[in-house]
């Protein structure tokens, strides 16, 4: 017959061995924050004196080239069980902290704060860096091109809604570079100062998230009314002042105006991706994973596309993108923005791009860029 006492014996003595060997594990984990710490440091002072050095030469800070091919190396080298997107997450506030050693970053982006784009630049900038909000495109190009801000941030297209038009026609007359890419998964959030949905009577958000969410809307909340707000930043403002509206905003937007998070990821395509542009006026060297945006009219003749584009074939070049838009200087007259593959440094890239001065109008390169990836 079982010896209770014995059993209540052995049960404390496992459970002091149990909380003794969680102490020693916690004690080890402990020893290695305290030596990441260090390491943490010693790597800020080698930053510190790299940036003696870029100050000595006039180089530029931020290198996206050299970002890219730190996080790529270490991703490649980690073995687990630590996962490589958090890993890279993790190194982007790193380089932006170290960054900010070198030199303070100034980041102009479509705002306010608490929107995508910001969303967008965050992720990319890390939270060292300052951000300069503007209600408009034109004002983050405006504020690159005068110095207030060493880069620029700026939607470009989404996977559902597609092309941002004005972006395109701000680099008809900007003479500012495209030096980076960011990719954004766009999680779409019912956000309100209630926490069930059957209490909201009104919605606010950006006519574009408004537009990626109408599935859902309609299936889930038939009736209540909508109404478009200048960004999802905005509707999230309008949202924490009054109590039974509700806003389609991030999770951002939520925390910087004290909103609950009422339904998690409502936008109709589970694949709802944004492409933004950093913008600049530096071009970045080639790392051999790049992409390269360009933009020219053609002489309005039968075939002067297809003779345009044959180059691009003759050199087997991946056309990632082609948008046309219309000009606004000459009636039927567009312009035509292409995404390629490679750097404008490739040798067959070169030559391809060269060989369509014979059939355009106008040329321009928008610039050469790491390819970004989704984050």
């Amino acid at each position: 017959m079982p010896n209770p006492m014995r059993s209540a014996a052995d049960s404390a003595a496992g459970f002091r061995y149990n909380m003794e060997e969680l102490k020693k594990l916690r004690n080890g984990i402990d020893g290695i924050d305290d030596e990441m710490l260090t390491l943490l440091n010693r790597r800020a002072e080698f930053v510190i004196e790299v940036g003696k050095i870029k100050r000595q030469k006039k180089s530029t800070f931020y290198k996206p080239d050299r970002e890219r091919q730190i996080l790529e190396r270490l991703a490649k080298n980690n073995k687990g069980p630590f996962p490589s997107d958090a890993l890279k997450a993790i190194y982007r506030e790193v380089l932006a902290a170290s960054l900010a050693l070198e030199e303070p970053l100034k980041v102009s982006c479509l705002g306010p704060l608490g929107t995508f784009t910001h969303l967008a630049a965050l992720r990319h900038f890390g939270s060292s860096a300052s951000f300069l909000p503007e209600d408009s495109i034109k004002k983050v190009f405006e504020n690159v091109e005068s110095n207030k801000a060493e880069y620029g941030v700026v939607p470009i297209e989404n996977s559902n809604e597609g092309v941002v038009s004005h972006t395109l026609d701000m680099f008809m007359d900007s003479e500012l570079q495209v030096v980076a890419e960011i990719i954004l998964e766009v999680s779409h959030n019912l956000l309100s100062r209630q926490t069930k949905r059957a209490k909201i009577r009104k919605i606010f958000s950006h006519p574009q998230a408004l537009a990626q969410c109408r599935g859902w809307l309609e299936a889930n909340m038939p009736g209540v009314p909508v109404a478009e707000s200048t960004s999802t930043s905005r509707a999230a403002e309008l949202a924490s002042k009054d109590p039974h509206a509700g806003a389609i905003a991030s999770e951002i937007a939520a925390r910087m105006y004290d909103l609950n998070i009422v339904e998690r990821d409502i936008q109709d395509s589970r694949r709802n991706i944004t492409r933004f542009l950093v913008i600049s006026k530096e071009f970045p060297h080639r790392t051999g994973a790049d992409k390269t945006s360009i933009m020219f009219s053609i002489k309005h003749k039968p075939g002067s596309l297809y003779e345009v584009l044959l180059p691009f074939k003759r050199s087997k070049i991946n056309l990632t993108k082609i948008e046309s838009r219309p000009s606004k200087r000459k009636a039927w007259e567009y312009i035509f923005f292409v995404d390629m593959e490679g750097h404008i440094e490739d040798r067959k890239v070169k030559k391809a791009v060269d060989a369509l001065t014979e059939n355009c109008l106008y040329l321009k390169i928008l610039g050469s860029y790491p390819q970004g990836s989704i984050q």
